[in-house]
């Protein structure tokens, strides 16, 4: 006979309470065959989880960059656009997509149920995309955008953090490389999807072909809406039909021994303010300028099938030469993301994309040939992997509190926001066809990035030593180790 929901929550909140002597103990390697079943059974189901996850989004990217794809095949002309008019339709999503996201996480902590929350953000960026197919004007589609990017902030950092509640810190990396692989994966899915839209849908029922790439993709969004909200995981702590008992009593208890107990636990504790833990910690505004870096060096990523159309081909074509770097990004990401986990490395396997995103940044500025330019899309695409590294590490670095870690995730992918929106204005049309001074400025960006985070390694180098001497002359039992 299984338990009754209301014994199954009894002894998950009775299990919570044993967790110090689980921390006591934690240095043991004596793990039961029972357990490392039951964790082979939770690890699975998350996993599938996480995958649906990333298929949204990829939904996500899609429905962002569309844009991008429909610029080849008349928006700019049916909309009346001259000037900087593209770049700040591009901007503008970032507008709205940055104030929103640590709100979003606030908000997002304090739920029990955060599946609902974010289906409810996953069907409304589906009706914004749809919207922006029925603008008649360059200010008719301002609007549909900056809304798009307010719901779609809620999904990205409030996935991460959701993640970091299920994962432990050798765990959580490769999941993360999920959401890249997941990133990279539309940027081979939208061009290809929307080559098959543009080339077959134009004049259907009176519209142009770019408006229903807006259309198609946009209702696809809110179908996945349904699937959501069974699928996305709520917390450890939520009674879940999808796991059994055990399965959630251990999921609860892995997390607590992941970090040595050094968590505030909201059964022992009052709640403290993440949102003022992480403003007044200044590791927490580091990171966000380097990642403002990161993304202005990503910034080539919203004009890929620009960049592919200086190439000289039909926009038809562009958009099929936009697919193969992307799918060599996706496999080299996995297997990065995958070794700095084994290796619990962050700096390096963080950096080293970002110097082979240097090379493609050069080559492209230094020539006009085809075939280097084409080969230099390549090199670009390594870079992107990482700043998912980046945020994976910050999450494995904040570990005071969920409430901290929630707001301290959306504050730096926020930051981070501003470099897309800036750097939007880096490829005006004038720069073109060969937009040197706009890889300049990628590798300006890209150098700054580099020389934080060596520096922030080296603090969290010095940090571990502290700890290490204080065991060494205090005594004291192996703690909290952070990941460099």
């Amino acid at each position: 006979m299984s338990p009754s929901p209301r014994a199954s929550t009894d002894r998950l909140l009775g299990d919570v309470e044993t967790y110090p002597d689980v921390i006591e103990h934690n240095t043991s390697t004596d793990i039961p065959e029972s357990q490392k079943h039951i964790e082979k059974s939770l690890l699975r189901k998350l996993d599938l989880r996480t995958f649906f996850l990333v298929f949204v989004y990829i939904m996500n990217h899609v429905d962002r960059s569309n844009v991008a794809a429909a610029r080849l095949k008349g928006l700019e002309e049916d909309l009346h656009m001259t000037g900087r008019q593209f770049n700040t339709l591009v901007s503008v999503m970032y507008i709205g997509y940055v104030p929103m996201q640590i709100p979003s996480n606030i908000f997002l902590d304090r739920l029990r149920r955060p599946s609902a929350y974010l289906s409810f953000c996953i069907f409304m960026w589906g009706i914004f995309s749809m919207s922006t197919g029925a603008a008649t004007s360059f200010h008719d589609a301002l609007l549909p955008r900056f809304l798009l990017g307010l719901s779609e902030a809620a999904y990205y950092p409030g996935v991460i953090f959701l993640l970091s509640r299920w994962y432990k810190r050798n765990e959580l990396g490769l999941r993360m490389v999920y959401l890249v692989c997941g990133a990279s994966a539309s940027k081979v899915i939208g061009p290809l999807t929307a080559s098959a839209i543009l080339g077959t849908m134009d004049g259907k029922f009176g519209y142009a072909a770019w408006r229903w790439l807006f259309f198609i993709e946009g209702a696809f969004t809110c179908a996945l809406t349904v699937v959501a909200l069974y699928m996305i995981p709520d917390y450890p702590d939520t009674p879940a039909s999808w796991l059994t008992v055990d399965e959630q009593i251990l999921a609860q208890k892995r997390m607590v021994e992941d970090t040595c107990g050094i968590e505030d636990d909201p059964l022992k504790s009052p709640r403290r303010s993440g949102l003022m833990e992480a403003l007044a910690d200044w590791t927490v505004w580091w990171l966000a300028i380097a990642a403002i870096s990161e993304k202005t060096m990503m910034s080539f990523e919203n004009f890929f099938p620009t960049l592919a159309a200086t190439l000289g081909y039909s926009p038809t074509i562009s958009l099929f030469l936009c697919a193969p770097p992307w799918v060599l990004g996706v496999t080299t990401s996995f297997f990065i993301m995958r070794h700095s986990d084994a290796t619990r490395e962050r700096f390096w396997h963080t950096v080293c994309p970002i110097l082979i995103g240097i090379i493609g940044f050069s080559a492209a500025t230094l020539t006009m040939n085809t075939a280097i330019r084409y080969l230099s899309l390549f090199f670009m695409a390594q870079s992107s992997v990482a700043y998912t590294i980046a945020l994976a590490w910050a999450s494995n670095s904040i570990s005071e509190s969920s409430s901290k870690r929630a707001v301290a995730l959306a504050f730096i992918n926020a930051f981070s926001g501003l470099g897309d929106i800036g750097a939007s204005y880096l490829w005006v049309s004038s720069w073109g066809p060969s937009y040197s001074k706009s890889y300049l400025a990628c590798i300006l960006a890209a150098m700054i990035s580099i020389m934080m985070l060596w520096m922030y390694r080296i603090h969290l180098i010095r940090l571990n030593r502290d700890a290490e001497r204080n065991e060494r002359v205090l005594g004291l039992s192996a703690g909290f180790r952070y990941i460099t």
